[in-house]
């Protein structure tokens, strides 16, 4: 044999090798592992995964495999769980075990493992515990905020009137506003909407934010050592990130410079202050690093899902202006003309109350959920997961259960009243998650849906630009979040 044929036979023993290697081992973590589709060798089962609808596919695998199943992104497992009960139970009464924060590539590339997001471990508890605190001594969640969320609606409300009736597309000025809100929280400032660094900046976490929906991103999730190394659009998400690091390294630099320790004005301050108090603790998690990545965490969680709620949710009403009629009436008869809405207001216009959490559950705008992981070897319904194993907690299937809403493709705020027109609770509304890894701004989220949603419908009528039955609730991209589809509408000022 001469030295090519060696050479060649000896690459063909060494790939049949490493298959073999790789389908035993897959075979043995399903050992351990609930059933699923059988994975191919490098691939897993990405021929069973529709890139254009991620959550439907999933959701189609738990038809023949149950509530409780595993799929395989290349050679990684990860277990899927569907369904009320069974999230419940992992998220809930399982919640240590499955409150590790699951590895994907594309959230890696963008966070670096910095922030209290995506950490996991000392981080993650250290920074999540501050940030809880901290967002409440700032006004999350009381009077304080309250006003500047009042406040800030009444700049919406200036903002919208410019439209003079006119179609416009309302991505922006409500991505302005509500950016505006975790501004004065985080930075100790709100920015005019017409300042072109801040909306510059919004462009670039909206584009990050669409990336995320990409067949790119869940190619990088997939193959991220294949993928990482090549051009792509991946490589202008990195550069936004280091955009927007810039811009809060710049307001570090100024807290820096005027802060008082007795005094603090908002997050940053508060964090700088635990830096100086930490200096001394070697396993602290109080960095520069995390403090610029926690900000941006919440700068863009605080944006993206209320401003993409708030859109999506005007749409719905377009769809069915007799829910929008009936709002109408509740804010004439609680609120009136003469104040703008406050958050006492709530417990009295139960409908509007309805509709909002109506909006949120349709929408079901992060459906498969950030991904968890178990923190130690872990048995669940039978099943030994083992230690890190990845965990996708498909809210969509909780926020769609037959068991808890009947008729769960149907928009109908009826289903969050009683017979006596009272607004009802139900403990599948999960749109912020549950456990230990539900979201850190829920309360200021609701704060913030309630009192833009009432702002605008007090001052104006919503108008279709074109027939509302051709209004289309589909969302146009679903795999990381559910984005509705682009569209135009005109706002007419209620009479006064």
């Amino acid at each position: 044999m001469d030295l090519g044929g060696g050479i060649f036979l000896s690459l063909v023993l060494t790939l049949t090798c490493l298959v073999f290697i790789t389908v035993w081992k897959s075979t043995h973590q399903r050992s351990k592992l609930p059933p699923g589709p059988i994975p191919l060798p490098f691939l897993g089962n990405v021929l069973q995964l529709d890139s254009k609808n991620l959550v439907k596919s999933i959701l189609k695998l738990g038809e023949k495999y149950g509530t409780v199943f595993t799929i395989h992104i290349g050679s990684r497992p990860l277990l899927v769980l569907c369904g009320y009960d069974t999230v419940k139970e992992a998220l809930v009464d399982q919640a240590d075990d499955f409150s590790g924060r699951g590895h994907f590539p594309v959230f890696h590339l963008i966070t670096k493992g910095y922030g209290v997001v995506i950490s996991n471990g000392e981080r993650w508890k250290q920074l999540r515990r501050f940030s809880l605190m901290t967002l409440r001594n700032c006004g999350m969640g009381k009077r304080s905020i309250e006003e500047r969320i009042q406040e800030e609606a009444q700049f919406l409300v200036e903002e919208l009137r410019k439209t003079k009736e006119g179609a416009f597309d309302p991505t922006f000025v409500f991505g302005k506003t509500v950016a505006n809100v975790i501004c004065s929280v985080v930075f100790g400032t709100r920015f005019d909407y017409e300042d072109k660094k801040y909306l510059s900046l919004l462009q670039l976490f909206n584009e990050n934010f669409r990336f995320l929906n990409s067949t790119w991103a869940q190619l990088l999730n997939r193959f991220p050592g294949i993928i990482q190394p090549l051009p792509g659009p991946h490589r202008k998400v990195q550069k936004n990130v280091k955009v927007a690091k810039r811009f809060v390294k710049e307001y570090i630099k100024e807290h820096q410079a005027t802060l008082d320790p007795g005094n603090p004005r908002d997050f940053i301050d508060c964090f700088l202050i635990k830096m100086q108090q930490e200096t001394q603790n070697p396993d602290t998690e109080f960095s520069r690093k995390n403090l610029v990545m926690t900000t941006l965490n919440l700068f863009v969680a605080g944006t993206e899902t209320v401003s993409t709620t708030l859109r999506y949710g005007l749409m719905i009403l377009l769809k069915n202006p007799e829910v929008e009629e009936k709002v109408h009436k509740e804010i004439d008869h609680v609120i009136g003309e003469s104040r703008p809405p406050c958050m006492e207001d709530r417990s009295k216009m139960p409908y509007t109350d309805a509709v909002i959490h109506e909006i949120q559950r349709f929408i079901d705008i992060i459906p498969l959920n950030l991904p968890h992981s178990v923190t130690r070897d872990t048995t669940f319904r039978g099943y030994t997961i083992p230690k890190g194993t990845d965990v996708i907690p498909v809210l969509s299937s909780v926020l769609h259960d037959l068991k808890k809403f009947g008729n769960p493709e149907c928009f109908d705020p009826q289903r969050f009243l009683d017979d006596n027109g009272c607004f009802k609770k139900n403990d599948a509304f999960v749109p912020f998650s549950a456990g230990k890894r539900m979201c850190l701004g829920e309360g200021l989220a609701r704060m913030e849906l309630f009192l833009f949603f009432t702002t605008i419908l007090q001052n104006f009528t919503l108008k279709a630009n074109g027939n509302p039955d051709n209004i289309d609730l589909t969302p146009e991209m679903s795999g990381f979040s559910h984005l509705p589809r682009w569209y135009q509408l005109q706002l007419i000022p209620r009479l006064r």
